[in-house]
């Protein structure tokens, strides 16, 4: 049996105040610290995403990729000091839409939820189709179809669809289940994600093959300077989801302390790490010219130079990681849907703002992001190039999502606003809540320009990313349209209502 938060009736100018936080306590408060910075460490989950993009990352800018890292974790960094300002003030499920909200206006803040809830559900479908690239190497059991597992071959891609498929059924589940499991999982999973980014880099570090000189040259990829833009995606797709912590505020004990830091360290304990293994990973490459580094990644790299049975072990630990981060991304959207439901802003809201009380999860809305997900990997049949299409879409809308968020952000420090309305100044232990005080509004122009700035650079429409093969104009043109389709039906179903 479940039951229903109150929404808020059609046509009213959006959620309450967000001093006095009038939502009703529906979701369980049990998340404690560690479980805070593990809903966005494991978002990032930089095992998944290293893995996943790191042979495209060299394949188009070669070993000087590495470079783009320290430059994304900057201005990610800048964009996650103006979220924990924001967390310490709005401590709801849903972050990212409630921030804009409040912000700005009912209006700027449902198109900003809305492409974050996109975007997040496109998340979950690219997370799940990095399986395709660590399980089938680690055990050729795994490839179902076909035998050549390279998730870029037709039966690579059919493969990844029905992994996929399987992880997001069981993520589904756990986000239906209870609170305490997920915390359970989640924190096991970061628990041993940390363990195996440490082993791995004391080994690639400890293997070494390539003099460090060579992270200073793009070769042999044969491009310039500018193929550091198409690297650059790597490091993009990886330090996303910081803002977890926010999500989960509803259900974490002391949220305006916890949120911020968590957002921050969590970010910060993934950038470096992230950092750590592109740079181990191809110090550690027995070869540079060979084109496996480009073709493989990182397996390449742990099968050859440490062994296959270490080796394997190893992409196991990184088989557990994609799963929890898959786990933690659809933890995330579902927060989202929930607290979009919650304000009547989402058809089917009523059902999608249930709550089972004995469980505390809102399980109509895990099964709004599962079902999608499944939906958009079926996209990867058409085409094994769409992988990195719906890579590149997913952090677009994010990116976007996130620039929406910064720029309103900024407007009210323009204008000389207050972030917060009426809430206390003080977080749950009596001590300030966190503020960048005078740093603040250059910190807010670095993460709004560089947001505008990254966004156009993934969304650019390249034919030698986007559809290498050619006739298939639709996935060079993906992100574009998928952006452009999101803000159109987002305005059809917003005059509907009207």
């Amino acid at each position: 049996m479940t039951t229903s938060t109150s929404l808020a009736p059609a046509g009213t100018a959006g959620p309450p105040s967000a001093g006095a936080l009038p939502y009703p306590q529906q979701l369980h408060r049990t998340i404690g610290r560690f479980g805070s910075f593990a809903a966005g460490f494991s978002f990032i989950s930089v095992l998944t995403t290293v893995f996943q993009l790191f042979a495209f990352g060299y394949g188009a800018a070669g070993p000087a990729f590495v470079w783009t890292w320290p430059a994304v974790l900057a201005g990610q960094l800048a964009v996650a000091a103006c979220f924990a300002e924001l967390a310490a003030r709005y401590p709801i499920s849903g972050a990212i839409y409630q921030w804009a909200t409040r912000l700005a206006n009912p209006l700027y803040g449902w198109f900003t939820g809305w492409l974050m809830v996109l975007g997040q559900v496109v998340v979950v479908t690219a997370a799940a189709l990095a399986l395709q690239v660590v399980l089938p190497a680690l055990w050729p059991g795994f490839q179902l179809v076909g035998g050549d597992p390279s998730p870029t071959t037709a039966s690579g891609a059919a493969n990844a669809v029905l992994l996929g498929t399987a992880l997001i059924a069981l993520t589904t589940l756990v986000n239906a289940v209870d609170n305490r499991v997920l915390s359970l999982v989640n924190g096991v999973g970061v628990t041993a994600e940390l363990a195996g980014i440490a082993l791995i880099l004391v080994l690639l570090f400890t293997h070494t093959e390539q003099p460090v000189g060579v992270v200073l040259h793009t070769a042999p990829t044969g491009g310039g300077a500018w193929t550091l833009l198409v690297g650059a995606f790597t490091a993009a797709y990886v330090m996303i989801g910081f803002d977890s912590a926010g999500e989960l505020s509803e259900e974490t004990v002391a949220p305006r302390r916890t949120a911020p830091r968590t957002i921050l360290t969590a970010l910060a304990a993934a950038g470096v790490s992230g950092g750590l293994l592109l740079l181990g990973g191809v110090l550690a490459a027995p070869s540079l010219t060979d084109g496996r580094l480009a073709a493989e990644g990182l397996s390449y790299v742990l099968t050859s130079s440490l062994g296959d049975g270490l080796g394997r072990v190893l992409l196991a630990d990184v088989a557990v990681a994609v799963c929890v981060g898959t786990l933690a991304m659809q933890t995330a959207g579902t927060r989202m849907v929930f607290s979009m439901a919650r304000d009547g802003a989402l058809p089917g809201a009523r059902r999608l703002a249930e709550v089972a009380p004995a469980s505390g999860m809102p399980r109509w809305a895990a099964l709004a992001v599962g079902v999608p997900a499944v939906a958009f990997l079926l996209l990867n049949l058409v085409s094994p190039a769409a992988f990195l299409a719906l890579s590149a879409t997913c952090i677009v809308l994010v990116y976007a999502a996130y620039a929406l968020v910064v720029g309103a952000m900024l407007v009210r420090r323009v204008r000389r606003l207050p972030l917060g309305e009426g809430g206390p100044d003080t977080d749950e232990t009596g001590r300030p809540l966190f503020t960048l005080g005078r740093w603040g509004l250059p910190v807010n122009v670095l993460a709004l320009l560089y947001g505008v700035a990254m966004t156009v650079n993934l969304a650019w429409p390249r034919a030698s990313v986007y559809d290498p093969d050619g006739g298939h104009w639709y996935l060079r043109w993906f992100a574009v349209l998928v952006l452009a389709g999101a803000v159109a039906a987002g305005a059809a179903y917003r005059l509907r209502r009207r």
